[in-house]
């Protein structure tokens, strides 16, 4: 049976967009109680939609459709990484000048949520060209790689289940057929590469 990818992908947005969002009706709140200065509450509530924001357009990037002709900037890249990144527990450092495929930049932002899923505490995560190939390396201080979902994602067993949470790697192994790509994965113990 397959999973149902729709559903998945809906459970995946609501658990990304909740704290956010939630963080936004908390600034709501205190403003809703203080007479006097609120730059600490308007600051909370410009960094949640800011985040929000940021999470909304990596998800219509990553799991949106792309058609073969499509770019995507640097820049917007650049934007939606450091906006998710405040005050997080990843460091995300994008090293790919130019506008690129928006079907390769697709790849690589599904990809960059099954690192982090490896990244329990946090870390870096570059991302990198080595000649046609995309190179994402994950380093952290523990490395915790579910070896089941990595294994299915190298090769796809029907009737595999996967949870909200890893709805990314249900979805790569056609996002990357679309695009034209295979890849590969090895890791260590505090770090992990992938190429495709």
């Amino acid at each position: 049976m397959q999973p149902d990818l729709a559903a998945l992908v809906g459970s995946r947005i609501c658990h990304d967009l909740i704290s956010p969002i939630g963080a936004i009706g908390n600034g709501v709140e205190l403003l809703a109680l203080t007479d006097g200065d609120t730059g600490a509450e308007m600051e909370l509530i410009n960094e949640s939609v800011q985040n929000a924001s940021a999470r909304i357009r990596y998800f219509r990037i990553a799991y949106g459709a792309a058609s073969e002709n499509q770019l995507v900037g640097r820049a917007e890249v650049l934007s939606i990484l450091a906006a998710i990144a405040r005050g997080g527990r990843i460091n995300y450092i994008w090293k790919i000048d130019g506008d690129r495929p928006r079907r390769l930049v697709r790849c690589a932002l599904l990809m960059l949520q099954a690192v982090e899923s490896a990244l329990p505490l946090g870390g870096d995560v570059q991302i990198t060209l080595d000649g046609d190939s995309w190179v994402i390396r994950g380093e952290g201080p523990r490395l915790a790689v579910d070896q089941e979902l990595w294994n299915n994602l190298l090769s796809p067993q029907v009737g595999f289940q996967y949870t909200a949470a890893h709805v990314q790697f249900a979805l790569l192994p056609g996002v990357l057929a679309e695009a034209g790509r295979r890849m590969q994965f090895k890791h260590g113990s505090d770090h992990l590469v992938v190429r495709f």
